[in-house]
């Protein structure tokens, strides 16, 4: 009976992740720039992650360095040399405004802010991520000052002329 409840477990485990986990040929090529330290973050990072969602994300050595920190302690299996070798590849591939993927055009509603979103927030990320979801007007003064937090070059005033738009424009 006990073998019975763990195979049955067991089967639940592996059909539930392949529902949530994209296939090889889903996924398409590989979407991770070439260079010192690709295979490693290709094979430690696949083993949770889709790589596409990785190569989406830009942010600097320390930013990195506290994804790989925080994977390393859900289960990642890098050595000390390897994390090292890890946050050093996704900063120099994967730093503000570097290898951008290519994006669908947006068009973003004219308005004060919007020149600011197409400058600044570009430098990051494409404008499909601000215009792909409608967030609640609450939710965009957290993630404003969560990107200035990250180093957004943008005066207080601009962060303030930023939260406005996006909330007149993407919050419910």
């Amino acid at each position: 009976m006990r073998a019975l409840v763990l195979a049955h477990a067991l089967a639940f485990a592996l059909a539930s992740t392949a529902a949530v986990t994209p296939s090889r040929a889903q996924q398409g090529a590989d979407p991770l720039p070439a260079g010192d330290g690709h295979d490693l973050v290709a094979v430690a990072c696949s083993q949770c992650h889709y790589l596409g969602t990785i190569a989406k994300i830009r942010d600097g050595a320390p930013g990195w360095r506290r994804y790989v920190d925080n994977m390393v302690l859900r289960g990642a299996q890098l050595t000390k040399p390897e994390i090292e070798t890890v946050v050093a590849y996704l900063a120099r591939n994967l730093g503000p405004g570097m290898n951008l993927p290519p994006a669908k055009p947006v068009a973003l509603p004219d308005g004060p802010g919007k020149d600011l979103i197409a400058e600044r927030c570009t430098l990051c990320h494409n404008l499909e991520r601000v215009v792909a979801v409608k967030r609640e007007r609450k939710a965009w003064p957290v993630i404003v000052a969560d990107m200035v937090a990250q180093g957004a070059p943008v005066t207080t005033e601009e962060a303030k002329t930023i939260f406005d738009y996006l909330t007149a424009n993407f919050g419910d």
